[in-house]
């Protein structure tokens, strides 16, 4: 069935369903979760967004590139580039409702989504090239994507609530991000040689936003819970964001493939 169809075709059925089937599968797992659980998530993902940040983003910057110097350079002006538009986010958003005590403004989750748009945007541009290549290296790709996207696609939507989103918002956020995988797929179609060009700085920049809002937007929340047990409980859950990230790499890299 799926010979007969191009590898246009197959790209792009594959970047939009894999998408959403990654953002509404990490939606029902958040949702089952409950309200009470939104600080259990935080600390989740604070660990998914760490883990992606410095299991997969990073290699494949620094492999994509080819330059592990230029690579880290990328993500030190991330860094910056991020910190600096933050702070014209707070004053755009946080100008006159700084004590309304709710959520972030929005802030971390706009952050978040752009990196996470970045890298589905990337994703896309790697499911176009491996179904160019092969039928058999496209599906096996989307699926080891779909299995990394998952994990943090939960943490994003752990985020999204904390800025202050309702569950539905945070999954319309979500979707519309997803929709960036398409989007990538297309564009590789009509002009990979360009695209292909600009894949490490978009790498870069992705795990330059997951570094800056799990260090500088999450984290900081976490330490207001000094109770040992809240703490030891914190560590567990970032544990298991970072392991979450790790064996779907895994699954990746030695089952699927």
């Amino acid at each position: 069935m799926f010979s007969t169809l191009s590898p246009f075709t197959l790209s792009m059925l594959a970047s939009l369903a894999g998408g959403l089937l990654s953002v509404l599968a990490a939606a029902s797992l958040a949702v089952a979760a409950g309200p009470r659980a939104v600080p259990r998530l935080l600390s989740y993902a604070v660990g998914a967004l760490l883990g992606a940040a410095f299991l997969e983003l990073l290699p494949h910057a620094v492999e994509a590139s080819g330059d592990a110097e230029l690579t880290c350079a990328l993500i030190l002006g991330g860094v910056l580039l991020f910190f600096l538009l933050e702070k014209l986010l707070l004053w755009r958003f946080g100008h006159g409702h700084a004590h309304h005590g709710h959520g972030d403004g929005g802030r971390s989750g706009m952050l978040v989504m752009l990196g996470d748009t970045f890298h589905n945007f990337v994703d896309g541009v790697l499911i176009a090239t491996a179904f160019s290549q092969d039928l058999s290296l496209g599906l096996i790709t989307a699926a080891a994507i779909i299995a990394h996207e998952i994990p943090q696609e939960l943490g994003d939507f752990a985020v999204l609530i904390h800025s202050g989103l309702s569950r539905g918002r945070a999954l319309v956020f979500n979707l519309f991000s997803s929709l960036a995988m398409g989007a990538g797929a297309l564009l590789a179609h009509w002009a990979l040689p360009a695209v292909d060009g600009a894949v490490p700085v978009l790498l870069a920049l992705a795990c330059a936003s997951m570094l800056y809002v799990a260090a500088a937007d999450l984290m900081p929340g976490l330490r207001q819970r000094t109770h040992l047990a809240a703490t030891a409980e914190q560590v567990v859950l970032i544990g298991a964001g970072v392991v979450s990230i790790g064996v779907a790499h895994h699954l990746a890299e030695h089952v699927l493939m």
